[in-house]
């Protein structure tokens, strides 16, 4: 049955999208795979996604698996829906989770559309993470060919984003803007296993990734050096400036905000013998301020850009568990919608370093429900 349903498997290159095509070829879709050209300097680094070598690693795996293999440029819209962004959020004292875009507008935006273009159903990655999809939107078989007989059915969708069964590697954290639409024509063939699992999968399959190194977190920061980065594409937030404390004195300087997250305490140094953390940037006077340990937690925030993934905006607050980071633990928080889009976010315990520009998640059990940035 299977055979009839295509499906566009986005290929990084890595173990992890590698094992879901086999999962996948072994279940009998007919696969096609897609690596996206995303960003690649002279000197990419090859523990990256978008590395040189990340294309021809993918091909290798389809040509073995027997099955065709694209490479897409989508080089225009990463610049300017991932990289302009990521400099801008640093321009505003903000620090960005890069991977959130690059989901949201590339592989579940302009990839899904390039599937229908290929005449596929479904687009397939390696994220650790699961899709409910026990209610349906269309009622009839031809319109959801791959469905279960049995399946329950509803007039509208009830899609759910579920955490992946490998805590260590969950990446519902970063898929939280997904939709109804979206969740409709996607599968994550990992989401039930850990990261051993996978490799010995890709091992038993003989594949030369099994053993290829994680890739770095935000792939198009060449060699993994942050400061050139910064110093090329967006001098005017790498100007010295001063650090000043919880009283506006100064008490240091600063090579420039880019440099500084919320919480950070390296390269912060000690004032009057205790240890400092940054606790406030501000862009306009291109100040850093310290404090001490104590001044990074807060109970509240503000998010803007908040999305559920059901569709539905709560008429109400809610309780969740939230996360204010991707490797932060889950803490009980109450959500409170206000304006279409804004949400207030109150702990109820005190979160260390809340940061503007990352993510805040909401999760009710296994469920990722939504989210915003934090503002």
């Amino acid at each position: 049955m299977n055979k009839k349903i295509k499906v566009l498997v986005a290929m990084s290159g890595g173990v992890d999208s590698s094992v879901a095509a086999i999962l996948l070829k072994e279940q009998g879709y007919d696969l096609v795979g897609v690596t996206m050209n995303l960003y690649c300097g002279t000197k990419a680094s090859e523990t990256g996604c978008c590395s040189l070598s990340a294309a021809a690693d993918a091909k290798k795996v389809a040509d073995k698996l027997g099955f065709p293999h694209y490479t897409l440029n989508f080089k225009d819209e990463f610049e300017k829906q991932v990289i302009e962004n990521f400099i801008d959020e640093y321009k505003h004292g903000r620090t960005p989770n890069p991977c959130i875009r690059c989901n949201q507008f590339l592989k579940f935006d302009l990839l899904m559309q390039k599937a229908k273009e290929l005449g596929a159903g479904f687009v397939a990655s390696g994220h650790y993470a699961r899709i409910d999809k026990s209610e349906i939107l269309n009622t009839k078989s031809e319109t959801n060919p791959c469905l279960p007989a049995g399946t329950a059915k509803s007039e509208y969708p009830n899609y759910k984003l579920l955490k992946g069964k490998d805590d260590k590697k969950d990446q519902s954290y970063v898929l939280y803007r997904m939709t109804q639409e979206t969740l409709a024509h996607t599968l994550f063939p990992l989401g039930d296993l850990t990261k051993e699992e996978v490799r010995k999968i890709a091992r038993k399959h003989s594949l030369a990734v099994a053993e290829k190194a994680e890739s770095q977190e935000i792939c198009f920061v060449e060699d993994d050096d942050y400061i050139r980065f910064m110093r090329e594409k967006a001098p005017e937030v790498v100007k010295p400036g001063n650090i000043i404390d919880l009283d506006g004195k100064v008490v240091g300087k600063h090579e420039g905000i880019a440099f500084y997250t919320i919480g950070q305490r390296k390269g912060v140094g000690a004032h009057k013998g205790i240890p400092m953390y940054v606790i406030k940037i501000d862009p306009g006077e291109n100040t850093i301020t310290i404090g001490g340990k104590e001044s990074v937690f807060g109970k509240e925030l503000m998010a803007g850009e908040v999305s559920f993934i059901d569709g539905k905006w709560p008429p109400k607050p809610i309780k969740v568990e939230a996360k204010i980071r991707y490797n932060s633990p889950v803490a009980d928080a109450v959500v409170t919608p206000l304006d279409q889009g804004n949400a207030e976010v109150v702990f109820t315990k005190p979160q260390m370093a809340i940061t503007p520009g990352q993510s805040v998640v909401f999760y009710q059990g296994e469920e990722t429900i939504g989210g915003g940035i934090i503002r």
